[in-house]
């Protein structure tokens, strides 16, 4: 299937590595132009290196408020458009509600929440008419995670945003979806397991608990989001998809 995606011009945030990176490269590879943010500097130089001609980078934080302007102009700087985003929120840290500092969440809904809300919010409305957004956020959305009390709390309010924004945006032809990604073999993943000292034991009984028995890889999360971010996806809006071996066991 041709997604259509030459020339178009993406904003990926969090796209030096995981997830974003992953659609990065999907988005370049039918085509597309991004324009990638990330923290590191070094990070960043890396993944431009790789991404090659069709990619440029903005060293920024999203829970600075600047920073959705800033990509904003970034596109429309080097490209002379803009068509989309990836919004990939990144992931608050591990720990359960009673141990959980309100310093701990207020840190984590500035950046994790009202980031992504400030990146939605500004990208959207810079976006023409078959523009798209997708944000980045988890399976926690639909079914809370073991000790991950911050993502289980923050990530189902984005997905009503992103809802929100769907019907918000949908008349001016622009269309807003979420992601929900189970267990991706990302750096992330294996951060979070090293965190809670997952044993092999553990990692073969969360493999058995998806019916595909294995754990994703990011390139098959970067292929979906490519195709919600183009215009094949023109018919789809304000839903929520989980990628992720059938993990989820809602509807």
């Amino acid at each position: 299937m041709d997604l259509r995606l030459r020339d178009r011009v993406y904003v990926v945030t969090g796209g030096t590595r995981g997830l974003g990176r992953a659609t990065a490269d999907a988005l370049v590879a039918d085509g597309a132009r991004v324009v990638v943010s990330g923290r590191s500097s070094d990070a960043l130089e890396t993944a431009l290196a790789e991404l090659g001609e069709g990619a440029t980078g903005v060293v920024a934080d999203n829970g600075d408020p600047a920073t959705p302007e800033r990509l904003v102009d970034a596109a429309l700087e080097r490209w002379g458009r803009l068509d989309g985003a990836l919004v990939s929120v990144g992931g608050p840290p591990p720990g359960t509600v009673l141990g959980t500092t309100d310093d701990d969440w207020t840190r984590s809904f500035e950046t994790v929440f009202l980031g992504a809300v400030r990146l939605a919010r500004t990208i959207g409305a810079a976006l023409a008419d078959g523009g798209a957004l997708a944000l980045v956020l988890s399976s926690s959305v639909r079914s809370p995670l073991p000790a991950m009390a911050i993502s289980n709390g923050l990530r189902p309010g984005l997905a009503m945003v992103a809802k929100n924004l769907a019907d918000e945006l949908g008349p001016a032809g622009v269309r807003v979806n979420a992601l929900l990604p189970g267990r991706i073999e990302t750096e992330r993943l294996v951060e979070l397991a090293a965190a809670r000292g997952e044993d092999p034991a553990d990692r073969e009984a969360a493999l058995a608990a998806i019916p595909l028995r294995r754990h994703g890889d990011p390139a098959e999360f970067g292929r979906a989001a490519a195709f919600l971010l183009s215009p094949a996806a023109s018919y789809v809006t304000g839903v929520a998809l989980p990628v992720d071996g059938g993990l989820l066991r809602t509807i």
